[in-house]
């Protein structure tokens, strides 16, 4: 129901009755318009998920090379089991054909309940399964049939699979002895991870991202042997409590800020540049994927201007039409003095829509507040889809804060 939703609109009034509202954008990704309700609100704090490079999980040694591979909810060695891999190829395996080793299988439309019990039903003693996006391995769960397959099963990485494959036929050993594993595989976007734009509206969503996949959390004593116990977790809603506890922080080292200050403190502060595609692994800036970017709680801390709202979207432009459009951003000084703002906007469409602010320059007391006007400005024909760009605010010859801009062309 859009901006109607009645979950949407509390959040709203939460935000305006000074709460921050942080709210998970839904793991429905990673297509776009997938926000949920209530992150699609306009003023809530919406949390996107990226990687955390670590994982703890077994050593696999083949071919004198050691992989490391997740578990999950399957079962797990006992102690070391040496056998040889087999890829197991496309479609159900025949039965027999993986006697005694090791199935090797692609991760893909199938659940991980049924890849893994058809490889034991082939006469497999474990299996590993490949992963089809790029960054670490991920714990697989159990679920989709009836009869649960029972052999040891692990995740193995997509970087790993043209080695893995080559190994095809090796002397494999999956060690029973966990590891913990660091990695490079940071700042990848979860596939999973919803994103905008909201409907009717379609305004930016969503608006920051903070770690979501393979977030170490406690749990409660009775899910271990003994306590403290901790587990790996993925989803955005394990990159809502990052946003809610930055919030927090924000808000005890600055009392008199307001909860639309805070929020634009960790969105519009968001480190640009870092945060890369699960499909390539290249570095992507869609501000309906990434929102404003990577949250950085120092800068947030730190921040010397509010912007509200947070991002600003003309919402939908038919592609005819032509038109001109404004809208009025409010900037609030947030630091203890005067300070002169330069304004400018960075990242302009390759064609058919262009943005400007006015004024480029103006000086704000301390605690104040002025509004500065943008302006989206598309050609009669403007090529159809979604048209981003960021307002960029400067003092003291530094940036000091970004907020996306965006149109969709109908």
């Amino acid at each position: 129901h859009g901006f109607q939703d009645l979950l949407t609109v509390v959040v709203d009034n939460l935000d305006q009755a000074n709460m921050v509202v942080a709210v998970a954008a839904g793991n429905s990704g990673p297509e776009l318009f997938t926000v949920e309700s209530p992150g699609s609100a306009a003023r809530a704090l919406t949390a996107g998920a990226s990687s955390v490079g670590h994982f703890i999980g077994s050593p696999l040694t083949v071919g004198g090379s050691t992989f490391g591979v997740a578990a999950g909810d399957f079962a797990t060695v006992s102690s070391d089991l040496t056998a040889n891999p087999c890829t197991a190829g496309d479609g159900k395996p025949a039965a027999g054909s993986l006697t005694g080793q090791i199935a090797l299988i692609s991760r893909g439309a199938c659940t991980f309940s049924e890849k893994i019990r058809n490889s034991q039903d082939a006469g497999a003693i474990a299996a590993i399964v490949v992963n089809n996006v790029v960054g670490d391995p991920t714990a697989m769960g159990r679920g989709g049939i009836a009869n649960e397959p029972t052999i040891p099963a692990y995740m193995a990485s997509l970087a790993d699979k043209t080695a893995l494959v080559a190994d095809n036929g090796l002397s494999a050993t999956i060690g029973a002895t966990k590891t913990y594993f660091q990695t490079s595989n940071s700042d990848i976007m979860a596939g999973f991870s919803s994103q905008g734009p909201t409907d009717v509206d379609f305004r930016v969503k969503p608006d920051v991202v903070a770690p979501g996949v393979n977030v170490l959390s406690s749990i409660p004593h009775a899910f271990c042997a003994a306590p403290p116990c901790f587990a790996f977790f993925q989803g955005t809603s394990m990159a809502t409590p990052h946003l809610a506890g930055s919030a927090a922080v924000v808000r005890q080292q600055h009392l008199d800020w307001g909860a639309a200050d805070v929020r634009s403190a960790i969105v519009n502060t968001a480190d640009t540049g870092v945060l890369r595609s699960f499909s390539t692994g290249a570095l992507q800036n869609n501000v309906n994927i990434n929102g404003t970017g990577r949250e950085n709680l120092l800068a947030a801390v730190n921040a010397k201007v509010g912007v509200d709202p947070v991002s600003l979207s003309f919402g939908a432009v038919p592609s005819g039409s032509g038109q001109t459009l404004q809208k009025t951003v409010t900037l609030t000084n947030l630091s203890a003095g005067p300070l002169t703002y330069s304004l400018s906007v960075s990242g302009q469409p390759a064609n058919s829509v262009a943005y400007s602010v006015a004024p480029s320059s103006l000086t704000i007391a301390a605690g104040a507040k002025a509004d500065v006007t943008v302006t989206m400005s598309s050609v009669q024909g403007a090529l159809g889809g979604g048209k981003q760009a960021f307002l960029v605010v400067s003092s003291g010859g530094g940036q000091v804060a970004h907020a996306a801009l965006f149109t969709l062309i109908k």
